[in-house]
């Protein structure tokens, strides 16, 4: 049993942070990048989310690792390493864990994420778990620093969760599989989390909850835009839109301003203008068929090797491995 932590956190983050923004608010429409979101804050209110009875994804997924991760453990070639692409507290991931345990091939877990601290309390966690498992963590923006993975052990299993595929436009998904694809050796597969295309109902009420925690998830990015760059936003100035967007098939999570607008950022040196009625996107999330997981993959020189659902067929996991 081991445990190494590799810290590849970028000194000129907030840098970068800088950059996105200012781009992001001069576009149009304008546009701040998900990933902003998570602050504290932001990180416990998306896990009030995830409790919501409006909101299935997590529960969806949790069934399906419940339920059916010896029969994803087996369909991927009873890996012997698991790499976990934004894994926080391992709390799904352990149902794979145990099945490459049960399975005798357990060797080595990767976890990749933003926050030291909650790699290293998982790490320490897991060993005490699973006699034997060495984790090598890496703490990073896995955006920037995914071909810094460590490889693990024997045959790999990359897992990307909770349907964050869907926050990438068409173009950056496309990229990021091709990346993920450069770095598979021929027995080695991606495990991948997508949300399922279904009623328009279901899934608007899924991210505008009757209660108003999204809504005030979503405006929680301007909380950060105010602490990290010096922004003067008036939360109570703008609303919650989530809308799904039929032809593009995918939620576009948006905030409206309610009123003509100027908005300074001294961090930037920069103010916009925000027109009444104006919106500004803060997140998409792309829902998926079948077809589509597999077009995406064979655009990306994968193919589809395993197709799990929940009960309901609300959420899949499908296995990948190079062609």
């Amino acid at each position: 049993m081991t445990i190494a932590i590799d810290v590849h956190l970028d000194a000129d983050a907030a840098a970068k942070m800088a950059r996105d923004v200012r781009e992001g608010l001069c576009a149009y429409p304008k546009e701040v990048a998900p990933k902003y979101f998570y602050d504290e804050r932001g990180s416990l209110l998306f896990e009030q989310i995830t409790a919501l009875p409006e909101y299935y994804p997590t529960r969806a997924e949790r069934e399906i690792l419940t339920t059916r991760s010896a029969e994803i453990h087996d369909a991927a070639g009873c890996p012997q390493t698991l790499i976990e692409l934004g894994s926080g507290s391992a709390a799904k991931t352990r149902h794979l864990l145990s099945a490459m345990r049960d399975c005798g091939s357990l060797d080595t877990y990767v976890p990749v994420d933003i926050s030291v601290e909650i790699t290293e309390r998982t790490a320490n966690e897991l060993v005490e778990e699973y006699p034997g498992l060495n984790v090598h963590g890496m703490v990073c923006d896995y955006e920037q620093h995914l071909e810094r993975v460590p490889h693990g052990t024997g045959t790999r299993m990359i897992a990307f969760l909770g349907g964050t595929i869907g926050n990438l436009y068409p173009r950056e998904r496309h990229a990021f599989l091709e990346r993920i694809r450069a770095l598979l050796g021929p027995d080695d597969c991606l495990l991948l989390g997508t949300d399922l295309i279904k009623d328009r109902d279901r899934l608007e009420a899924a991210y505008d909850d009757a209660a108003g925690v999204t809504a005030e998830f979503n405006k929680n990015v301007l909380a950060v835009l105010n602490a990290q760059l010096g922004a003067d936003f008036d939360l109570d100035a703008f609303e919650h839109i989530a809308r799904y967007d039929e032809e593009a098939e995918r939620m576009d999570i948006r905030l409206r301003s309610l009123a003509e607008q100027d908005v300074r950022l001294v961090g930037l040196d920069l103010e916009i203008h925000f027109a009444a009625e104006e919106e500004m996107r803060t997140e998409i999330s792309t829902k998926f068929s079948r077809e589509r997981i597999e077009a995406a993959y064979d655009g990306a020189g994968l193919e589809l090797r395993g197709w799990f659902t929940d009960a309901a067929d609300d959420y899949a996991l499908s296995l990948a491995g190079p062609v």
